[in-house]
């Protein structure tokens, strides 16, 4: 038996590697030709210290309380060293992927779609041609053909399978939006190179609000496959928010998620004062079917800078500090093709 096991370093770099019964991460690693940080590999020095963010494994007795205080462990710090895992395992190495001898994987795609699914939202398809393993929520650089500009996109697709689905913002005068709305066909080969991001699901173990802004809604797509594949049985709640009726994409698939996975549901809200939606306003005005569970809750959040301000400051306001919080800020990348 074997355990994927995720590297995420402090680069944003993640990196997967299998890790057989009974072997420690540090060995894995070394096997799979990812040299983590280490001096002595005997649980003494602490020089491979990390965090175990999400996963089962086995400390073992043979380190010393300088290498890794109780607390420490208590808390989720590891010693690679010493660290065997007895499931998937979700570690943060606090280095650069670089210094450890590894970098982002980079792999070609083909274009199986294009779908214009609104004005402003563009559903991209692809077929990769080697296998992308991704944590649900984190993201790849994909290369704009015919530019050396590469743009950032969160996996709206299930992790495991080389079908990979992105939701893109349709930006006019944008690289992507332009070639993509205007040249892209099927057949085309594009570059991928990651997953990246620190920004993924967590193991579901208290209540969990979500809360998406535009494309934002992206990550919380594979997210909720990963949920259909696995069950929960805690409330999740998600609150979409766009600009205008015409923004909001996917609902027919956030419903199809509601009736596949227990307890989740989900809220669609839309700012326009001359929309005709019943929900009007922004996200945090409509938090009342958000599992808040007094702070005993973990948030998710994705959206423009202004949407992120906005829920910081919403619980602020409300004195809620919740168990974690984790969001993703995203800005359009504009550089617009020259004209002769």
């Amino acid at each position: 038996m074997s355990y994927n096991i995720a590297l995420n370093f402090e680069d944003g770099v993640t990196r997967f590697i299998n890790c057989n019964e009974g072997e420690t991460v540090l060995d894995a690693a070394y096997r799979n030709q990812i040299n983590l940080p280490m001096d002595c590999s005997d649980g003494v020095c602490g020089t491979c210290k990390g965090s175990c963010q999400q996963g089962v494994y086995d400390l073992g007795e043979e380190y010393i309380e300088e290498a890794l205080t109780e607390d420490e462990a208590e808390q989720g710090l590891v010693l690679t060293c010493q660290m065997v895992p007895s499931s998937d395992c979700v570690v943060n190495i606090p280095a650069a992927s670089i210094l450890c001898k590894t970098s982002i994987m980079e792999t070609t795609g083909t274009v199986a779609e294009v779908n214009l699914i609104s004005p402003t939202s563009i559903e991209l398809k692809v077929t990769a041609d080697t296998d992308i393993v991704f944590l649900p929520g984190q993201y790849v650089n994909i290369q704009i053909p015919g530019s050396s500009e590469t743009r950032a996109y969160s996996f709206s697709s299930a992790p495991g399978s080389r079908e990979l689905s992105f939701l893109i913002r349709n930006v006019p005068g944008g690289l992507m939006s332009t070639w993509l709305v205007g040249s892209a066909k099927t057949g085309d080969q594009i570059k991928l190179a990651g997953p990246m991001g620190i920004f993924y699901l967590r193991a579901v173990e208290r209540p969990v609000v979500m809360l998406a802004g535009g494309t934002g809604l992206a990550p919380f797509m594979s997210m909720l496959e990963q949920l259909k594949a696995g069950g929960s049985d805690q409330p999740i709640h998600l609150v979409y928010g766009v600009t205008s009726d015409e923004d909001l994409v996917c609902v027919p698939a956030l419903q199809a998620f509601a009736d596949s996975i227990d307890g989740f549901t989900f809220t669609t809200v839309v700012s326009s004062p001359d929309s005709s939606h019943p929900n009007k306003g922004y996200v945090t005005n409509h938090m009342n079917g958000a599992p808040l569970n007094g702070g005993d809750v973990d948030v998710y959040l994705c959206g423009p800078p202004a949407m992120v301000d906005a829920v910081l400051g919403y619980f602020r306001e409300q004195g809620i500090e919740p168990n974690s919080f984790h969001y993703e800020r995203f800005t359009p990348s504009v550089a617009v093709q020259e004209v002769a």
